[in-house]
């Protein structure tokens, strides 16, 4: 890659950090609420509230399943996070989180026809949030746990999961492993190497990398094919720290005596050393990988840069180390492996079958239908995984979660494949023409004309 190219690429990338700013002033944020019924006349004030009100209440009373026909319920998601690790930005509090669980709720909307709400957390205690996210819940059809700091994330996960009866997930973990999965997928095709042979190196043991560990060990990735990297360096028994912390972070010894089946010891580079695909989901970069290390690994090597919003080393210095293939979690660069695939579609197809929870089979059906979506269109080196402006994508993996969900038995609704498929089409469609109808009348305002 020349240098004029690699300038381009530089100043493409600081773009969108100069735009943001400016662009979320001009418009105060990125979501609002709109109504679902028509207002045209004094009496529809009695209709959809007093007195007309009270008999949907009632009803609601006697059979509270009923609220999920009378009420947008169930096409409410809750967007929860206490603001204790913000992207790659770390603990910057509830009020710095908002701007990015505003965007979610857009992601949501947009692309999957879902109605989420920022709810921003000022408690940091898992006991705190987990009591927050009950006293809400029945009024949200799903909880999309987001930007939770490890490792309470996981308890905080597995007590909701528990003691909720809605879909309950963190798509940090679930959500990022799904679209990451179906990537590696793809990339393995494409390279010519299998599942069960291939030699990964994990660098980062937090909620996105402990999540896939799961996914891949479920689709046939051995245990110890897999060399997990936290900040410390690679994890083994024979490391006294995990050993120490067993008890209170039995997690994290468990990885350490099931993976690693070398009994490898050292650092990033070590664990690098003849391995097929990097995932790194660890800290923002550039730099946090060299290249060097890259050039250690087997000829046809697949990284994945996952860091944001910089990733662990820029793609074109990862092409020039010799890699294959290249994926980072951003939008300006080709292979954006990000949740954004993954989470609408994924929760499109749970809240349509009113399924109970998300089990990890929902979400690696998921990721075989995002998988399955880019290979009918082609895939190639730079182009493993769907964009966000492929709509049928998010269809498609509706369907594979709904269905799955009803094979699992954990859904309310016993819906066909046709149903699930149009139900997802109608919102989607629906979301999408109500934003161009406002853009179109100019309530909502245009970009600048400065704006590229």
């Amino acid at each position: 890659m020349d240098k004029d190219r690699i300038e381009q690429l530089k100043e493409s990338a600081a773009l969108p950090a100069r735009q943001a700013p400016m662009l979320h002033r001009r418009y105060h944020g990125k979501i609002g609420v709109s109504l679902k019924c028509p207002v045209s006349r004094v009496e529809d004030f009695g209709i959809w509230y007093t007195p007309g009100v009270a008999a949907p209440c009632l009803e609601i009373a006697q059979e509270r399943s009923k609220v999920f026909e009378y009420t947008n319920r169930a096409n409410s998601i809750a967007v929860v996070s206490d603001g204790s690790r913000v992207l790659g930005l770390g603990d910057i509090g509830p009020e710095a989180g908002l701007p990015v669980m505003e965007g979610k709720a857009l992601l949501f909307k947009h692309l999957g026809g879902i109605d989420a709400f920022p709810i921003m957390l000022d408690a940091h205690e898992p006991d705190e949030i987990v009591q927050a996210v009950k006293w809400i819940a029945p009024g949200f059809g799903g909880i999309n746990l987001e930007d939770i700091a490890t490792p309470k994330c996981f308890a905080i996960l597995d007590r909701l999961r528990a003691e909720l009866d809605i879909p309950v997930w963190h798509d940090d973990q679930q959500g990022t492993a799904a679209v990451v999965l179906a990537g590696i997928l793809n990339a393995l095709k494409i390279v010519g190497k299998s599942l069960s042979s291939a030699a990964f190196c994990i660098l980062g043991v937090g909620a996105a990398n402990s999540a896939l560990i799961r996914f891949l060990r479920h689709v046939g990735v051995p245990p110890g094919n897999m060399i997990l990297v936290d900040r410390v360096g690679i994890l083994n028994p024979e490391r006294a720290d995990l050993e120490e912390k067993k008890k209170s972070d039995p997690r994290k010894w468990q990885l350490a005596v099931e993976t690693n089946g070398e009994r490898r010891s050292g650092g990033p580079r070590e664990a690098l050393a003849g391995v097929d695909v990097l995932v790194a989901a660890s800290q923002p970069g550039p730099g946090t990988i060299r290249g060097e290390w890259l050039r250690e690994m087997n000829r046809d090597a697949v990284a994945f840069l996952l860091a944001n919003p910089t990733p662990e080393l820029w793609p074109w210095e990862a092409e020039k180390a010799g890699m294959r293939i290249v994926a980072t979690g951003r939008s300006d660069f080709a292979n954006q492996v990000n949740n954004s695939i993954g989470f609408p579609g994924i929760f499109r197809g749970a809240l349509d079958v009113r399924a109970k929870t998300i089990s990890d089979d929902m979400a690696i059906a998921g990721a075989h239908a995002i998988a399955q979506a880019a290979e009918e269109q082609g895939i190639r080196e730079d182009r493993i995984v769907p964009t966000m402006m492929e709509t049928d994508v998010f269809v498609d993996v509706a369907v594979a979660v709904g269905q799955t969900a009803i094979q699992q038995g954990i859904a309310r609704q016993m819906l066909t494949e046709d149903q699930i498929r149009e139900s997802a089409i109608t919102k989607i469609q629906a979301a999408k023409e109500e934003s161009k109808v406002l853009a179109s009348s100019g309530l909502i305002a245009p970009l600048p004309p400065h704006v590229p």
